[in-house]
């Protein structure tokens, strides 16, 4: 399952991208905002970081959207246990899986076209987490996280 989010800045972007993945039969979940009228970017993030967090199959993923993807970035990784990376070429869609074990990817509306964001997603998809040397990276992060500082 895929979670999509976005702001009005990243709403026609998301539209695009519901598209794609219903073209190729992948199942997904929009959790808004639904037009292009100003909204919030933390209120979606906060709905797909969730749902991200709850959902126990290791192959689901969460898409965010605002004008650049750097504020959904920035609050989805507030929530605990998400790893979310901003996105911009497919060389950092495939690391953000591939080192970092990334559970959300973003990007921004007003910086990605369609056709790359295609490309994104489906790097980002044939990616897998090389685990190894990156492990310890990444507990180390969960560590941050229970500090609450």
């Amino acid at each position: 399952m895929i979670y999509l989010g976005s702001d009005h800045a990243g709403f026609e972007l998301k539209e695009s991208i519901k598209e794609e993945l219903a073209k190729k039969g992948i199942k997904y979940l929009d959790l808004g905002t639904d037009s292009l009228k100003s909204v919030d970017y933390p209120d979606y993030a906060l709905k797909v970081a969730e749902k991200v967090k709850s959902d126990n199959d290791k192959n689901s993923f969460g898409i965010l959207i605002c004008g650049t993807g750097i504020g959904m970035d920035i609050a989805a990784n507030k929530v605990d246990g998400i790893r979310a990376a901003l996105v911009h070429d497919e060389y950092t869609a495939e690391v953000a899986k591939a080192h970092n074990n990334a559970n959300i990817i973003t990007m921004g509306g007003r910086t990605t076209t369609p056709t790359e964001a295609a490309r994104y997603i489906e790097k980002f998809m044939s990616s897998q987490y090389e685990d190894g040397r990156h492990e310890n990276r990444i507990s180390k992060i969960s560590s941050i996280e229970k500090l609450n500082i």
